[in-house]
């Protein structure tokens, strides 16, 4: 087989080119002719001028007569008995000789007849191997997982990957992971970050700016879950993985315009498969929920989603978030805790620093992210503009109008208390107070008097 099959094959027969080369002599030889054909032409020539002696003798080709000598009509009346005339022309004749008609016939054919004789070959070795499939199979097969096991051992080795441990209790610790990929691109060193999941804490929900490395953090915790139950080692410090059935993931936006699926259908319909599919054994990945509705749509979508995951599949779960209201759920939920991936600002300037960190995070850095990306300097203070006069509205007990108050990836708006909690449950103090009233024994005084305290109540 090693002889009979090039290094290189292409992938299908119809073109020929499998064979190797000294595995037939017929195949060679008919090779040779459709490769070489102008050299023979030219060797052809040579030897009838120096056998006839006619200096105006050529070797030519046309599609119409084929292989022909051509002489001039004063040397065609010397031309050898052997030479058989085929055309006239005005000032030349055209022959044949039984050795030019000999290659013709080959030349012609040989492109055609090596492609047939080459398919037979190799049809023949097929035959043969059938008889052996099974052992190649398993061969193959071997040969295969060595060669797998021998990358994992090279990329481990070159790398500084660790070997995970896989136990059977449930629990994802990572200690200083990195992603296999990024931190190979990166012109500056990777920031490691750990991660810790087990029975009792299933959920992070994830907050922090835009670039700050939300997306990384998560999915290079997937992804060294998938080396480690795989067999690879892992880019990290160490590593202890539990069970794990399936891996799911909501991240990016992407629409379907061919089928009529708009981004936030996409982004639905991947949701509602993981809902309806992932385990407790599962690993999902959640990455900004509800950002292509409306802000109270979203929010309240992306809510129901956390909390259905916490209660009832305790999935373990990274949730990343620009809705700061989902902090709240640590408090509510059990199982889910707030993890916030830290920056810091120098002025109009804003410093990432790719850090993991417990609890929620206070800004998410809008306007600077939009100016990192270069939007123009008076759209950025229209903004900063708008954005105060949003968080003094809301400051004062005003209204969250549309997506604003809430939407602090597009906007920077800072956390609690500045804005109100829209999953707040209960009535307010001054609710509480205007339900004790009874508004047929007010006198005109004491209606005056309790909007006084009302007011004070807001």
């Amino acid at each position: 087989m090693q002889r009979a099959i090039i290094e290189n094959p292409p992938m299908l027969i119809r073109d020929g080119g499998v064979i190797a080369t000294g595995f037939d002599a017929e195949l060679d030889e008919l090779r040779a002719i459709s490769a070489n054909a102008g050299d023979v032409l030219m060797e052809i020539e040579r030897r009838e001028r120096e056998r006839t002696g006619l200096a105006t003798l050529r070797v030519k080709y046309n599609r119409v007569h084929g292989y022909f000598i051509e002489l001039s009509r004063r040397d065609a009346e010397q031309a050898p008995v052997d030479y058989v005339r085929r055309q006239t022309m005005k000032n030349t004749e055209r022959f044949i000789t039984p050795e030019l008609k000999t290659f013709e016939d080959k030349a012609l054919s040989a492109n055609s007849r090596a492609l047939a004789v080459e398919k037979g070959l190799y049809e023949g070795l097929l035959e043969t191997l059938a008889a052996k499939l099974g052992a190649l199979q398993e061969s193959a097969q071997l040969l295969a997982e060595l060669d797998v096991l021998c990358c994992f051992a090279e990329r481990a080795e070159v790398q500084g990957y660790v070997t995970p441990v896989l136990v059977d209790e449930p629990v994802i610790e990572i200690i200083d992971g990195r992603h296999p990929v990024v931190e190979r691109v990166l012109d500056d060193a990777f920031v490691p970050n750990s991660l810790h999941l087990d029975r009792e804490r299933r959920m992070l929900v994830i907050t922090g700016p835009n670039m700050g490395g939300k997306s990384t953090y998560m999915r290079q915790t997937a992804l060294i879950c998938l080396m480690a139950h795989i067999g690879c080692g892992v880019p990290a410090a160490s590593a202890r993985i539990g069970p794990l059935d399936r891996i799911f993931t909501r991240i990016g936006s992407s629409d379907d315009l061919a089928g009529g699926r708009s981004t936030f259908m996409v982004e639905m319909a991947e949701t509602a498969n993981i809902l309806n599919h992932a385990t407790r054994e599962s690993l999902v990945l959640m990455d900004e929920i509800g950002r292509g509705t409306s802000t109270f749509d979203g929010l309240a979508l992306a809510w129901a989603a956390v909390h259905h995951l916490a209660t009832s599949l305790g999935a373990f779960t990274l949730f990343a978030t620009h809705y700061f209201e989902l902090t709240q759920l640590e408090q509510e939920l059990p199982g889910v805790f707030n993890a916030h991936l830290s920056a810091s600002e120098h002025g109009d300037n804003i410093i990432f620093l790719h850090r993991v960190q417990e609890g929620p995070a206070s800004r998410s850095y809008g306007l600077q992210v939009a100016q990192l990306a270069g939007v123009p300097g008076a759209v950025i203070a229209n903004a900063r503009e708008k954005l105060a006069a949003l968080e003094g509205n809301a400051a004062h007990g005003g209204p969250a109008t549309g997506s604003t108050p809430t939407a602090g990836a597009s906007t920077g708006i800072t956390a609690a208390p500045q804005q109100p909690d829209m999953f707040a449950s209960g009535p307010s103090p001054a609710e509480r107070a205007l339900r004790e009233v009874d508004p047929d024994s007010l006198t005109p005084r004491a209606a005056l008097d309790l909007l006084y305290q009302l007011k004070q109540l807001t």
